[in-house]
C-alpha cells in the first residue's frame, strides 16, 4: 500500500521515479524546536488512544447486558458482545501501529528497498527481504512493478520472491489483528513460521534457475531514474503516519467489520463439535482441505483474522487455521493472475506449489505439537 505522496519530485526525474531514500532533516526552515509542537500532540493522541481502548470491555458489557438486556451465555448475547468488543478494540490496534508503521515506511522508498537488495548473496538476501517485507509499504497490488524494479536491478529471482512472499503475508494489519485477537504468542508463531516460509521458498526457487520463465519484455524494461533525496522534517513524517491511517484504515474497516461479524456469528452459533471435527487435529485431511479452499479466496488479513479468532475458539487446530489464513494471504487467486503478467506458466506453478507444500508442512507441525 503506497503513501501519500509528501513532496513531488522535480521534472524530469524519469517516468515512475519516487524519492530514493528520504531522511530526516531541517529543510523549509524547521528550526530547532520544530519537533515540540509536533510531539506535544502525539503524547495527548496517545493518551486518548489509552483511554478509549481501556474502556472498550466495559463499554461491550454495558451495552450488551445493560442497556439491550442480553444474556452474555446465550447465542445472541455472546455474538454480539463479541463484535462490540472486538470491533473498536481492533479498530484502535491497527490506528495505532499503522500510524508507527507510517512513520518508519518514510524511511522506505522502492528504489531504497531494490539498492538494499541488489547484489546480495542469495542466502543474506532471501533473509533481509523477508524482513524488509513486513515493513515495506508494498502489497499484491503493487507485484507487478516491484518484480520489474527488483529484476532491473539485479535482485536475484529467489530473494525477489521472498519478498513477494512475506509482504502480503506478514504486513502489519495482520500482525496487529492477529495480536489484538489471539494474543501475542500465536502472532509470534504466524510472523516466525511465515518468514520461514518466505526465506525458504525464495532460496528453493532460487536453486531450480527458472530465469528463463519470466516474460521476456520484464528484461526490457528500465524503470528510471531514481529522484534526488527529499529531507523531511519530524512534522513531516508524522503526517505521513497520519497518512497512511487515513489510506489504510479506510481500505480495511469494511473487512474489520465484515470478518468480525462472521466471527461473531461463529462464536455465538456454531457448535464447537461441528468445528473440531472438521479442522480438528484428527483429520489427516484437514491442513491440505484449509489451503485449497484459501487459495481462490479473494480476502485480507483484515477479513481473515476475525474468523481464525472465531474459529479456534470453537476448537478447529491451530495449524489448520493458521494454513488456511497463511493460503488466503500468499496465495490469494487476484494475486496469481496479476504475476501471471510477469511470470510464465511453469514459473508460477512453481511458485504457488513451493509455498503451498511450506504452508501444509507448518499445518501439520503444529497440529502435531499444539
Amino acid at each position: 500500500m503506497s503513501l501519500p505522496v509528501l513532496d513531488a519530485p522535480p521534472a524530469g526525474t524519469g517516468a515512475g521515479a519516487v524519492p530514493a531514500g528520504p531522511e530526516l532533516g531541517t529543510a523549509g526552515g524547521a528550526g530547532r524546536g520544530s519537533w515540540r509542537r509536533p510531539a506535544v500532540g502525539l503524547a495527548l493522541a496517545a493518551l486518548a488512544w489509552l483511554g478509549l481502548y481501556v474502556g472498550i470491555a466495559p463499554f461491550a458489557r454495558w451495552l450488551t447486558q445493560g442497556l439491550l438486556g442480553l444474556d452474555g451465555h446465550g447465542h445472541a448475547g455472546a455474538a454480539v458482545q463479541f463484535f462490540v468488543f472486538e470491533t473498536p478494540k481492533v479498530v484502535l490496534l491497527l490506528v495505532g501501529v499503522v500510524y508507527v508503521i507510517g512513520i518508519i515506511r518514510t524511511y522506505f522508498t522502492p528504489e531504497r528497498t531494490r539498492a538494499m537488495l541488489a547484489g546480495r548473496r542469495e542466502t543474506v538476501g532471501n533473509v533481509l527481504a523477508s524482513v524488509l517485507g513486513i515493513v515495506t509499504p508494498f502489497c499484491s497490488c503493487s507485484a507487478v512493478p516491484l518484480f520489474i524494479g527488483f529484476v532491473e536491478s539485479g535482485v536475484p529471482l529467489g530473494v525477489t520472491f521472498s519478498f513477494l512472499i512475506a509482504a502480503p503475508m506478514i504486513n502489519e494489519v495482520a500482525v496487529v489483528l492477529l495480536f489484538g485477537l489471539v494474543g501475542p504468542a500465536v502472532t509470534a508463531l504466524y510472523v516466525g513460521t511465515g518468514l520461514t516460509i518466505a526465506i525458504v521458498s525464495g532460496w528453493v526457487i532460487g536453486r531450480l534457475h527458472l530465469e528463463r520463465h519470466v516474460e521476456s519484455w520484464v528484461y526490457s524494461v528500465k524503470v528510471g531514474a531514481a529522484a534526488p533525496s527529499v529531507r523531511l522534517t519530524f512534522d513531516d513524517r508524522m503526517r505521513a503516519g497520519a497518512g497512511a491511517v487515513r489510506e489504510i484504515v479506510g481500505k480495511v474497516w469494511p473487512y474489520i467489520v465484515a470478518g468480525i461479524a462472521v466471527g461473531a456469528w461463529i462464536h455465538g452459533y456454531v457448535p464447537e463439535r461441528a468445528l473440531a471435527g472438521i479442522l480438528g487435529r484428527g483429520a489427516w485431511w484437514a491442513v491440505p482441505a484449509a489451503v485449497a479452499i484459501g487459495v481462490p479466496m479473494y480476502s485480507n488479513a483484515a477479513g481473515i483474522i476475525p474468523i481464525v479468532q472465531a474459529l479456534l475458539g470453537k476448537g478447529a487446530a491451530l495449524g489448520s487455521v493458521l494454513a488456511f489464513m497463511m493460503a488466503v494471504t500468499a496465495l490469494s487467486f487476484p494475486e496469481m493472475v496479476i504475476l501471471r503478467k510477469v511470470l510464465r506458466p511453469p514459473l508460477l506453478a512453481a511458485f504457488v506449489g513451493i509455498v503451498a507444500v511450506g504452508i501444509i508442512l507448518v499445518g501439520y507441525l503444529f497440529n502435531a505439537l499444539l
